[in-house]
Order: C-alpha cells, then structure tokens, then sequence
C-alpha cells in the first residue's frame, strides 16, 4: 500500500495534488510520501515483535537527509556501504552503535573513520578486509566488533544483477570456510566477532530461498559456537521485493517474512538485524514528468518526455518495469493506445516502456512513475548535462523540496581549468 491515489480526479500524494508539486518545483522530479515510509518501516519492525531486533534502514535504496531524520526517529538503525552513508547518517542524527557497515570494499579511511566515529559493527566480507581492518582497529586502541558475511550459495531467483548469494558472486566468503575465518578472527587482538552476516538478493518475491538461507545460518551458529565463539547476532541483510507491476501478484509481506524469521531463527537466542531498503522506500516514491512532445513513427507512437534515463536508471540498467500512470484520472473504459516511452538522452537505451498501453496523451501532459522511490534519485547522473532532479518529501497537506535542481551555472562552476588554459 501507498499514499499516491486518485481524488476527485487527480493523482495525489498524501494530501497533496501531484499537479501543484509540478506547477511549483518543475518536472522532473521525485517526490516521496511520509506516510508511506512511516507505515513501511513499522510493518518490519512489528513483524519482529517480541524478538530481541533492529531494523536498519539500507540508506543505499533512498539517502536524502530528510528521509534519513524520519528514520532515525522511527527508531531506525542505518546500513552503510561507503564512507559517505556513514557520514550521511551521522549527520542525520543516528548514533554510532546503530550504524551498521556493509560492503566489499572498504577502505582504511572509512574504517578509521567509522571506527573514530562509533559503529555497531562491520560487516567483513573477505579476509584481506578482515586483516586491514583488524591493523587499523590496534593503530586506534581499539577493538572493532564485526560479523562475517557468509556467503551460503542459495539462488535468489532474482536479476542477476541484483543476486549476491551464490558461489559466483563477489559477496562474502564460502559459508563451508566460516569457522576457519572466525578461528583467525579470535587470534587477532584488534577483532571481535559478534555474529553472521547473510544477505542473498535484492527484489525477492519468495520466502523458500530465505528459508534455505536462515538454515544454514542457524547450523553455522550452532558450528562456531560449539567452538567457543560468542555468537549474540544475527545480520539477515534485506531483499525483500515490492510489487512494481500492480496487475501481478504481490511478494510476500513483511508479516511472513517476520513469521519465517521467527520459525527457523527464533530459538538461537541471537539478535536478528535486518536491512530492508527497497520495501521501506520503493513504493513510497514516484517520478514526476512530463510529455514533451507525441512522435508519430512508422508502426509506433512515442511519448517523448522530459525524465530520462539518467534520472530513473532502472529499466536501462536491468530492463525494469514501472507503472506509469497519467495525473489525470482516465475516464472508465477511456481509449488507450500503445506508445513507447522514451526520454529525450541520445541513447537507444533511454527507454521507459515498449508498447506501453496508455490514455491517449498529448505534450504537456503530465505523468508519474509509480514505485520509483528505491533505487532512483540516489543512481541518478548528470549525464548530457541533465541536472540532477529535485526531490520534494510530502506531508499530509504539506510539501517541501529537500534536494533543489541545480542551475547550469551551479554545474559548470563545478569543473576547474587547469593553470595553462
């Protein structure tokens, strides 16, 4: 469920007509519901109910400050990947020991940093990391709490570009050499292991590879704690998929996947940290644009509009489908007409949709990419000097950009001539 409906003809967002964030912040660009990011976090938070559990926020999927300050007083904690969501989340106000550091390359900056900075643990995913970060932990003084991401070889049943747990994919270590890893890791004056780590997929829409996850990890616990390790959490990472196409069946619900959790892990007595991302930000978020011009092909019609495929990667980077819905409610049983829609980018690629049903449009018409939340604006270039689009977070009947267009000025003073120019 959203919080972007039709009322009295006119798509809103909350209380808001998406037609008025157009007239005054210009298209395109996103806008995201409160609302919807509320009521999503607390459905995770509430399926883990009655477990010892954090729920933390994958700040990769949507890290606007505005939305992380809405986490973050939600109780959120935060999953980074690079030195710069951790700066982002201490700046949003979320402490140290709630910031939890992912990713396969970190670097010794950003684990001094985090270090310096306060940090519930780092996610280790291979065994040089695991010796870097164990010289910069004794160069501080300090001991750095970590888990090691397993890498358990389950089939996610996802785009193979979103996968992460199989044997091929550069994410953790094999599962069968974990307690050789966390044997090492208890020699190393500078570690301390505090649990596992797993995370197989983004985009799931089924509970089963989980459940084959989750069990590996449970056998594993029990491995390494019968070797003397002090194992107290449980990192399940996120993957949780959303329904982008509202005429296919939902994935299942964070209720189930609480229920799965509470089924094959609730007995170890561990802490469960899970990161959702996608299903917290995803639907709530859309892409405004607009229609630019209709181009009449041979055997085609375009509908050319001004989002590009620089503002929403999505369906140029993994042929992704987003509903896209006219602001104007269509009258039952309204014509429609197929159309393919593109952005004005000098790339074949800067396709939306092909054969793409629509109400009959014309230029100046406005549109929204539904489920654009996750995924859009923080993979969004400046590629053919595109400005980077405004974001605009909505609240109940109010609205505010919390991420301006930048002017072509602001873009150019960016670059620097060298001295001999």
């Amino acid at each position: 469920m959203d919080h972007f409906l039709y009322r009295d003809g006119m798509l809103h967002a909350e209380d808001v007509p998406l037609s008025e964030i157009a007239a005054e912040v210009g298209t395109p660009c996103y806008v995201y519901s409160t609302a919807t990011l509320t009521r999503h976090f607390r459905l995770f938070d509430e399926a883990l109910s009655g477990m010892d559990h954090l729920v933390c926020y994958a700040m990769k999927a949507a890290s606007n400050q505005a939305i992380l300050k809405l986490m973050a007083s939600l109780g959120a904690g935060m999953d980074v990947v690079s030195g710069g969501e951790y700066a982002r989340a201490i700046a949003a106000g979320v402490p140290g020991d709630k910031i939890v550091f992912s990713g396969v390359g970190k670097t010794r900056e950003e684990m001094t940093a985090a270090l310096k900075g306060g940090v519930r643990q780092f996610n280790l995913e291979s065994e040089p990391e695991m010796e870097a970060l164990n010289e910069v932990a004794l160069s501080l003084g300090v001991v750095a709490p970590v888990t090691v991401r397993v890498n358990p070889d389950v089939d996610a049943k996802t785009h193979a570009k979103i996968a992460t747990g199989k044997s091929e994919n550069k994410f953790g270590i094999p599962i069968s050499r974990a307690p050789e890893v966390y044997g090492r890791i208890a020699q190393m004056k500078g570690l301390k292991a505090v649990g596992i780590d797993v995370h197989i997929g983004s985009q799931l829409t089924d509970l089963e590879p989980y459940r084959q996850a989750f069990t590996k990890v449970k056998e594993l616990t029990q491995v390494l704690r019968d070797q003397g390790h002090d194992i107290i959490r449980l990192d399940l990472g996120g993957g949780l998929g959303i329904p982008y196409d509202r005429g296919n069946s939902a994935p299942p619900l964070p209720v189930e996947y609480g229920a799965l959790v509470r089924e094959v892990l609730g007995d170890t007595g561990c802490e469960i940290e899970i990161e959702p991302g996608r299903l917290i930000a995803g639907n709530a978020g859309i892409m405004l644009s607009k229609v630019i011009y209709v181009k009449e092909g041979e055997g085609r019609n375009f509908l050319i509009l001004d989002g590009a495929m620089n503002d929403l990667i999505r369906p140029a980077m993994y042929e992704a489908h987003h509903d896209i819905v006219p602001l104007v409610e269509p009258a039952p049983g309204a014509e429609q007409s197929p159309y393919d829609i593109v952005g004005p980018v000098c790339e074949t690629g800067d396709t939306f949709a092909k054969g793409r049903n629509m109400p009959v449009l014309k230029a100046d018409d406005l549109v929204a990419f539904r489920s654009a939340g996750a995924y859009g604006a923080v993979m969004a270039s400046e590629y053919n000097t595109r400005p980077l689009i405004p974001e605009v977070l909505v609240h109940g009947d109010q609205f505010a950009v919390i991420r301006s267009r930048p002017s072509y000025e602001e873009i150019i003073n960016r670059d620097t001539l060298p001295g001999w120019m």
